[in-house]
């Protein structure tokens, strides 16, 4: 899957989660590319455009605490409970090196999921996951 069709399954994947879900699950995503050679940002929409490259790695230490000793293939997700503020949420593997996070900047996950909307916004999420592990980013 190219960029640009990445960005489009993903904005109208998490349009599906707000409408499901009866407001915004996550008003800040970041798509990332992770090379051993280059590390890139190439997409980002959110709330703090200007700012969120300067916290970028501190805002991922939650999520990297969640992943610590695991190995998300193309495809898995992953959450991180209590990642509080701007600190990221949630995260798909796109690709080889591909990575989505996202976050709701002044909610958890956990008080995310207290909704009994949540299950069913969800599904939109596992629906997304499922499409970049059948056709990767790249």
């Amino acid at each position: 899957m190219n960029l640009v069709d990445a960005r489009a399954l993903l904005v109208a994947a998490l349009g599906r989660m707000n409408a499901t879900y009866g407001e915004t699950v996550f008003n800040e995503w970041v798509l990332v590319s992770l090379r051993a050679d280059r590390n890139a940002i190439l997409a980002y929409e959110g709330p703090r455009p200007e700012k969120y490259k300067q916290h970028f790695t501190l805002d991922l230490a939650s999520m990297l605490r969640e992943l610590a000793g695991q190995k998300l293939g193309v495809g898995d997700f992953a959450f991180a409970a209590d990642a509080a503020g701007t600190h990221y949420d949630a995260c798909i593997r796109l690709g080889e090196a591909s990575y989505l996070f996202c976050n709701h900047t002044t909610r958890t996950m956990t008080q995310i999921r207290q909704s009994p909307l949540w299950l069913a916004a969800q599904k939109h999420w596992a629906e997304l996951s499922q499409k970049f592990a059948a056709d990767p980013l790249e």
